[in-house]
């Protein structure tokens, strides 16, 4: 059964993820429709960029993602299909493929053009849904587009090693629905410059000196209960990404508040690692 995911900033208020989603169902009827997200802020290409590049990679060859974010047509935002890794991107060129397909070549890029088609504005009903469908049916790229060469690219934020590679400054990328904040520091680059040393995580006013493999990490079960560190304690780890997360032990982002606030920590704010 084909697949075409949808990633967009419409939130769930109006009528547009309902729209979408009706009309692909009207090209396609057996379809199988999977909302990676609605709620990326708005017009926020990284954000959608890294939710969507830790995603795909879990869908088979042949999915199709609708990329609904900034998805107005101009002369310097075309809309285009790329297809990587066995799947399709049917999205505006914002720079937001780049930054999803970052290791990954391209094996074909085309910008759409249908005849007779207006984008208006709501591109991604008008025009994405078309593609999409059309490349589910097993459609060729060639008859809805031309070949492009001129992808836009956009970086990531780049974590710095200075002080003879005893320090590496990160920024925040993302935060997600819990209030965990998401830095750059991967962790093979943790790991390639900690050479066993001792360290300390430096966000603001708060200090970490260890990275667990998963949330209940900070909870040493040998210590009595009323002993133990839990919930609204600090921790860091390698989330399932492979980056290094600061967060609040079951924190409640809507309550108590999460990492992103209780820590101070915004969006390309940055965070620091010194090893001793």
């Amino acid at each position: 059964m084909p697949i075409i995911t949808l990633t967009t900033d419409f939130g769930y208020k109006d009528h547009f993820v309902g729209a979408v989603k009706g009309a692909i169902l009207g090209n396609l009827p057996d379809i199988s429709i999977v909302d990676i997200s609605h709620a990326i802020s708005p017009f926020n290409i990284q954000e959608c960029a890294y939710i969507l590049r830790n995603a795909y990679r879990s869908f088979p060859k042949g999915t199709v993602h609708i990329v609904g974010v900034d998805s107005e047509i101009s002369p310097e935002n075309e809309h285009i299909v790329v297809q990587v890794d066995g799947q399709y991107f049917v999205s505006a060129n914002s720079g937001v493929i780049s930054l999803i397909t970052s290791e990954v070549q391209p094996e074909k890029v085309v910008e759409i053009n249908l005849p007779n088609a207006e984008a208006g504005a709501f591109p991604v009903l008008n025009i994405f849904v078309q593609v999409a469908c059309h490349i589910a049916r097993g459609g060729k790229l060639e008859v809805i587009g031309r070949p492009f060469q001129s992808l836009k690219e956009l970086r990531d934020f780049e974590p710095r090693i200075t002080n003879e590679g005893k320090t590496i400054t990160g920024n925040v990328i993302y935060i997600d629905n819990y209030g965990n904040v998401v830095t750059n520091i991967q962790k093979s680059l943790f790991e390639a410059y900690r050479s066993g040393r001792d360290f300390e995580i430096i966000a603001r006013t708060t200090n970490i000196r260890q990275v667990h493999q998963s949330y209940n990490g900070i909870i040493n079960y040998n210590l009595e209960r009323n002993q133990r560190k839990g919930p609204g304690d600090a921790l860091a780890l390698f989330n399932s990404a492979g980056y290094i997360e600061l967060a609040i032990y079951k924190s409640d982002l809507n309550s108590v508040g999460g990492a992103s606030s209780l820590l101070g920590l915004n969006y390309r704010d940055t965070v620091t690692i010194n090893f001793l």
